[in-house]
């Protein structure tokens, strides 16, 4: 019975298990303005996909998504993650192609049920195909991006209206409070959104005082 109970609930709070044999991994994720509605949702159609053990969690899109570390800790060589759409697992093209990375290193296939009208499945060439042209297609919007970035700055220039660009943790203040809201310490809020620790004592100090 001990052994039962290590191989059930106390596994998937430690992030590991003792069972034997390749499991389909559910993940399902909604944010914290979207109805539970859509997360029972996603919860049956992980289970009608032959999800074994189903993770969840109602995060917003910036928070950290602690049932998905949890998910990745427990699987194994073998294993499927599986999730309803990409945008439930990922923030953004560059954010999913980074889990993929993750899943690739550990032996762990990725499945998602529906991705542009199909289901795409990592344990196949054309799912590993479809995420290739993918990272293809994120890069050459980055570099579409930075090409009218630049050509917007060059007229700018010109007509002498650039003022640069405002600094990054001023534009992220509300994401900052938000999550200081959340009981997110300050050092984890500036390694999660890319700025100094300096910058989101500076915003957080603003906010007092405006208050």
């Amino acid at each position: 019975m001990a052994l039962a109970f290590l191989d059930g609930e106390c596994d998937k709070v430690l992030g590991f298990r003792w069972t034997q044999g390749v499991m389909q991994i559910g993940y399902a994720r909604t944010s914290t303005v979207e109805q539970e509605a859509g997360l029972e949702g996603q919860l049956r159609d992980l289970q009608a996909a032959g999800c074994e053990e189903v993770f969840s969690e109602r995060v917003s899109s910036v928070a950290k998504r602690e049932k998905l570390a949890e998910a990745l800790r427990f699987a194994r060589k073998g294993d499927v993650l599986v999730v309803s759409k990409p945008d439930r697992l990922a923030r953004s093209v560059a954010d999913l192609l980074t889990i993929v990375g993750t899943l690739e290193a550990k032996g762990v296939a990725l499945r998602v049920l529906s991705m542009g009208g199909s289901e795409v499945d990592t344990r196949n060439p054309t799912g590993k195909l479809m995420l290739t042209m993918l990272g293809a297609f994120a890069e050459f919007e980055r570099a579409l991006m930075l090409e009218r970035q630049r050509e917007g700055i060059a007229k700018a220039k010109d007509a002498g209206k650039f003022k640069g660009r405002a600094p990054t943790a001023r534009r992220l203040a509300g994401t900052i409070a938000q999550l200081h809201r959340e009981g997110v310490k300050p050092t984890e809020i500036a390694q999660r959104l890319g700025v100094s620790r300096s910058s989101v004592f500076a915003m957080l100090k603003e906010g007092r005082e405006a208050a």
